[in-house]
């Protein structure tokens, strides 16, 4: 049922707890204690330069200190709060608050706010301890919804798999929406909600929350700007909602032009960056002159120079060079776009409906150019090495490497490239690995349920349905193609590297389900449950990770006991740990050879900090191995 479906279920949630519609439903039905000013307190004001049209429209709060108001006008429907301390313009030096320099008209003024020389501040809720100064335009013009309810095109330019969006969006609800459109209620269910959505923060108001700071900026307009948000030099703020908390400040500054975007906790868009009609997801960034147009970009991902146009793109996604990506469905991220890769070829010439699923983890390298439509999502943490440029194709084996071709065949078109799957497995282990353990430190997100273990379920049962299409072939050959191996694409496979990717996967695939053995068997061990250490293999359960790596011990070590697959897994643990350092001391040995004192400016593999933790951990995995063999009993 629709109901059930995540989408529905998260924009359900928000829809009731929802941050944005809380703040801005209190701000606007908050009744004010106010009175109406003192013929005093008018003549103070007017002699410290300030005027308005009608004084009988300016209402204050008890304690209100006429005092603190210098050179300002005060037009139209004006609420003012009190102003009886100081507050932190820049580090280190506290002015007092008050408003100085400034036009106001029609807004609401809360306690201890500081406005300094603000051309005109018009049609705003501004909350306590607000600060804006040397700003140009702060203004609501009509009604806004704060960037909400837009239309993002992901994936498809020309329209197809648009996602309405709201402020509190994460990838997984964009992507299930974008990924169902045969589900017709589903999307009916969806933007109906969203509707429902935009409706309650619709306002006449733009707001500005609780101690958020705006400095010398030019524009912003039709805004919300959230609590603790710091605003700085920006060019314009635009129909935006930009949320924020005091633990995950929110920062839009140099240069930055943002319009018809949600900017999302955390995040940054900084350095002359653009975002127009997207999503910047929690703790995401965008910098150094990056172009961001009808997107979504996933938490800890960072876009710098280089162009995203109609994507959603997920998590830890680097993209520091100029480069680009157009219509990208590429919700697991976890990748990498190179310098000059150009991957926007989603133009026949008719039109821009052409698109690209990259798989989880993929590495577009330097200068790569890749045609669409293209599907990778089947072949996760695979490389697309420099300069390659691939034809429109869907690749089914993970942790490949795409080349260029080394060789040519006359069957073969000369467009072809070479695949070498499970390459990144055999000879570059130390990526893998590492990235693992990075993004799990890294991580800054608070909402999003990002999943950091390679070696999981769905990725194994890829690789050992490739690991089947490459052992079920029919007829020994020098090479293969699509048509003798499904899952290649537009490439050839030698029969070297399709007997040593048989041999990788199985492997890995080995080392997947030897892991959940240790693991389970702690588990018995802590909880007391040594009865069923004894038919561990054999005696089925409830835990669906643990039966999956179950059977797959069955299958690879028939009749072998639990000690022999400990001792095995005791060899796996030190192979891997080997491979790391030996796939870092490729670089040792390049590097050697070609810069003379390479050697000298570069601490060798042994001595890089993620090898030593490697084998550190390593030991410690052996050393509760060995515990466990003191237990197990064949």
């Amino acid at each position: 049922m629709v109901k059930d479906r995540a989408a529905i279920k998260f924009i359900t949630r928000v829809l009731g707890k929802s941050e944005l519609i809380k703040t801005i439903t209190e701000l606007k039905k908050e009744v004010r204690k106010t009175r109406s000013l003192t013929e005093e307190e008018i003549k103070v004001l007017v002699n410290n330069g300030n005027s308005s049209i009608n004084w009988s429209k300016v209402k204050v709060k008890r304690g209100f200190n006429p005092e603190r108001i210098k050179n300002s006008i005060l037009d139209g429907d004006i609420v003012l709060g009190v102003f009886d301390s100081q507050i932190e313009l820049e580090k280190g030096i506290n002015v007092n608050s008050g408003i100085y320099n400034s036009s106001l008209f029609n807004v609401t003024i809360g306690d201890n706010v500081l406005l300094k020389d603000v051309k005109t501040l018009a049609n705003y809720i501004i909350n306590d301890k607000v600060i804006i100064s040397n700003c140009g335009a702060v203004v609501c013009s009509g009604k806004t919804s704060f960037g909400n309810g837009r239309e993002i095109p992901i994936a498809i330019e020309t329209g197809g798999r648009e996602v309405f969006t709201f402020a509190e969006i994460d990838i997984d609800t964009a992507t299930e929406i974008a990924s169902s459109r045969e589900d017709k209620e589903l999307i009916k269910k969806y933007n109906s909600l969203v509707e429902d959505y935009v409706k309650k923060v619709t306002s006449e108001f733009g707001i500005i929350d609780e101690a958020a700071v705006i400095k010398n900026s030019s524009k912003i307009v039709n805004a919300f700007i959230g609590k603790h948000a710091h605003i700085d030099n920006v060019t314009l703020i635009d129909n935006t909602t930009v949320l924020s908390n005091e633990e995950e400040k929110t920062e839009i500054s140099e240069g930055a032009f943002v319009k018809k975007s949600i900017i999302q906790w955390g995040s940054e868009v900084t350095s002359m960056a653009i975002v127009v009609n997207s999503v910047m997801v929690e703790h995401s960034h965008a910098e150094r002159h990056a172009k961001i147009t009808d997107s979504i970009i996933g938490p800890n991902t960072g876009i710098g120079e280089g162009e995203v146009t109609a994507s959603l793109v997920g998590p830890f996604v680097g993209f520091h060079h100029q480069a680009l990506l157009i219509a990208a469905f590429w919700p697991d991220g976890k990748g990498n776009i190179g310098y000059g890769a150009n991957v926007g070829s989603n133009h026949t010439s008719k039109a821009p409906d052409q698109e690209i699923w990259p798989g989880e983890g993929t590495f577009f390298g330097l200068g790569v150019n890749i045609k669409f439509p293209s599907d990778l999502t089947r072949a996760p943490y695979s490389i697309l090495a420099t300069g390659v440029t691939t034809l429109p194709q869907k690749i089914e084996f993970p942790f490949s490497l795409i080349n260029g071709a080394a060789v040519s065949f006359e069957d073969i078109s000369p467009a072809y490239n070479e695949i070498i799957p499970a390459w990144v497995l055999s000879d570059n282990i130390f990526t893998i690995r590492r990235n693992e353990g990075k993004y799990m430190k890294r991580n800054k997100a608070k909402r999003a349920n990002i999943v950091f273990e390679v070696f999981r379920p769905e990725i194994v049962d890829i690789m050992k349905e490739s690991r089947s299409k490459l052992k079920d072939i029919i007829h020994i050959k020098r090479f293969y193609t699509d048509k003798e191996i499904k899952g290649l694409g537009k490439n050839y496979l030698l029969e070297a590297n399709r007997k040593k990717a048989i041999e990788t996967y199985s492997f890995y695939i080995q080392y997947y389900a030897l892991s959940g053995l240790k693991k389970k068997l702690e588990e018995y061990v802590d909880n007391r449950n040594r009865k069923k250490i004894k038919n561990i293999l054999y005696a089925r359960t409830s835990d669906t990770r643990w039966e999956h790596e179950r059977k797959i011990l069955l299958e690879e070590f028939e009749n072998k006991t639990v000690k022999e697959l400990l001792h095995k897994l005791i060899e796996v643990q030190e192979v891997i740990a080997k491979e790391t350092q030996v796939s870092k001391e490729k670089d040792d040995s390049r590097g050697a050879r070609i810069i003379k004192d390479y050697t000298v400016v570069h601490a060798p593999a042994s001595e890089d900090s993620f090898v030593k933790q490697t084998y550190a951990e390593t030991k410690k995995i052996k050393d509760e191995i060995n515990a466990l063999l003191k237990i197990v009993k064949d």
